[in-house]
C-alpha cells in the first residue's frame, strides 16, 4: 500500500500530467485543422461534409507555388541565417573575454523580440525605396543613372528583412550550447595535433549540435509562417504560405486555410525529420571522441 502511494505522489504525477496536458493542447488543433481541411465552405457557411475539394483547389488555384517558394525562402533563410550566427556565436561564447562588451552584445540582440515586427519592418521601405537613403546615395555618387528597383518589392527585400528578425533566434541557442563545451575538449584537440579547421569539424560542431539543430528549429518553423515581411517588403509579389493562409482566413475560406496550415506542418515534419538523421551521425562522432578523451 505504501509503495501504491509513493507511485501515486504529487512529484511522480506532475510531469506525466503535464505531458498529458502539453499533447492535448498541441496535437488537438492540429487534428482539427487536418479534419477541416476536408471541408469546404459555401456561400460563407461550412459544409461538414467530407471532400478532397479543397485540396483540389490549391492545385487549380496555382496556391501550392507559395508552398514551394516558401519552403524555398525558408531553407535559404536557415541557411544563411546558421552561416552568419555560428562564427558569431562561436566568438561570442569562446572569442569575446570581456564580460562587458559580451553582456551589451546579449542586450542588442534581445531587442528584437521588444519590438514590433511591423514598426521595424516599415522602417526598411524609407531606406530599400527608389526614393530611400541607398538610392539616393547611389545616385549622388555616380553609381547608377537610375534607381535600383529590385531593393524594395522583391524577394531580395523579404531575404533582408527576414535576416534581422530571425538572427537572434538562431544565435541563442548555438551560444548556448557552445558556451557549455568544456575548453579542456578543445586543448586536447590541440595537444593531440589537430589544426583548428579538425578541432572546430571534429569537436566543437559535433558537440555544439544540440544548440545548432534548436537554432534550426527556432528559424525555420516560424519562417514557414512569416507574413510581415512579405507583406510590406514584398509588395504583394512574394507571395508566402503566411500571406495565404492570412488572405484565406479575411475571405472566410477556413478549410483553405487549414489545407495550406496541414502542409506547412507536413513540411516541417519532413525538414525535422532529414535533420534528426543528419544529427544521429554527428552525434556518434562526438560520442566516439569523447570516449578516446577518456
Amino acid at each position: 500500500m505504501k509503495r501504491m502511494l509513493d507511485g501515486l505522489s504529487p512529484s511522480r504525477l506532475m510531469v506525466p500530467g503535464f505531458l498529458l496536458f502539453w499533447s492535448l493542447l498541441v496535437i488537438v488543433p492540429l487534428v482539427v485543422i487536418v479534419l477541416f481541411s476536408f471541408l469546404q465552405v459555401r456561400q460563407f457557411r461550412v459544409v461538414y461534409e467530407p471532400t478532397l475539394a479543397t485540396w483540389i483547389s490549391l492545385i487549380d488555384s496555382g496556391r501550392w507555388m507559395a508552398v514551394v517558394r516558401t519552403l524555398r525562402v525558408a531553407l535559404t533563410m536557415t541557411v544563411i541565417e546558421f552561416l552568419l550566427a555560428f562564427p558569431f556565436a562561436l566568438w561570442l561564447a569562446k572569442g569575446c573575454r570581456s564580460k562587458t562588451v559580451k553582456a551589451a552584445v546579449i542586450t542588442l540582440l534581445t531587442i528584437p523580440f521588444f519590438l514590433d515586427a511591423a514598426s521595424r519592418i516599415i522602417v526598411w521601405r524609407s531606406i530599400l525605396g527608389t526614393t530611400g537613403a541607398i538610392n539616393t546615395a547611389l545616385m549622388s555618387l555616380g553609381l547608377v543613372d537610375q534607381p535600383v528597383e529590385w531593393l524594395l518589392y522583391s524577394e531580395f527585400a523579404v531575404h533582408f528583412g527576414l535576416l534581422g528578425t530571425y538572427f537572434p533566434p538562431m544565435v541563442f541557442p548555438i551560444f548556448m550550447s557552445i558556451a557549455l563545451i568544456d575548453d579542456e575538449f578543445i586543448q586536447a584537440s590541440g595537444d593531440l595535433g589537430a589544426s583548428p579547421a579538425q578541432t572546430l569539424f571534429n569537436v566543437i560542431l559535433p558537440l555544439a549540435l544540440p544548440g545548432i539543430v534548436a537554432g534550426i528549429v527556432f528559424t525555420l518553423v516560424p519562417l514557414m509562417a512569416a507574413f510581415v515581411e512579405p507583406q510590406l517588403l514584398g509588395g504583394g509579389f512574394v507571395d508566402l504560405l503566411g500571406n495565404s493562409v492570412n488572405s484565406a482566413l479575411q475571405q472566410l475560406k477556413y478549410p483553405t486555410a487549414a489545407a495550406l496550415s496541414t502542409l506547412v506542418v507536413l513540411l516541417l515534419g519532413l525538414c525535422l525529420v532529414a535533420l534528426i538523421r543528419v544529427v544521429h551521425r554527428r552525434i556518434d562522432l562526438a560520442a566516439m571522441f569523447v570516449a578516446m578523451r577518456r
